[in-house]
């Protein structure tokens, strides 16, 4: 009885020790990461972001309406530039973006939607922009001063 419970035993070690060194063999060709202790490699391809504009102001907005912006960005770099999302700091405001990689040198643009519904006074919202370039965080900004109607 105790054979059997020591042979299933040591088959479960050697299943586990198995599955174990075969994780460690993980090519490292599939990570690249352009930040060492020595700084930036600039020899890796890498995307870069440029946005001409970081910021808008909508200015007085009467409460209710809805106002939309396209934040336009530039892929400077020397590979795809990809936006993996894009979010917003509050339910109010919405986004567009392109999910299609972002060859070098092409335009695209980010689309924002601020509805002032549920909003009064002076407003500062995020957006927050999620990419594979170096920094991988972009934040844009949009304001707005939100007055009730007739004010």
């Amino acid at each position: 009885m105790w054979k059997y419970a020591f042979i299933i035993i040591a088959f479960a070690f050697l299943s586990c020790e198995n599955s174990n060194s075969t994780q460690n063999n993980i090519s490292t060709k599939v990570i690249s990461n352009p930040k060492s202790a020595q700084g930036t490699d600039k020899s890796i391809d890498m995307p870069v972001v440029e946005f001409p504009e970081m910021e808008h102001d909508f200015g007085k907005m009467i409460k209710g309406e809805k106002v939309t912006y396209d934040f336009k960005l530039k892929n400077t770099g020397n590979a795809d530039l990809l936006i993996s999302k894009v979010r917003a700091s509050c339910g109010c405001t919405a986004s567009e973006y392109p999910v299609d990689p972002i060859k070098p040198g092409e335009e695209k643009k980010i689309k924002v939607v601020f509805d002032s519904e549920t909003k009064i006074g002076f407003q500062n919202k995020r957006i927050t922009v999620f990419t594979n370039a170096e920094p991988s965080l972009y934040t844009l900004r949009i304001k707005a001063d939100v007055i009730k109607p007739g004010q």
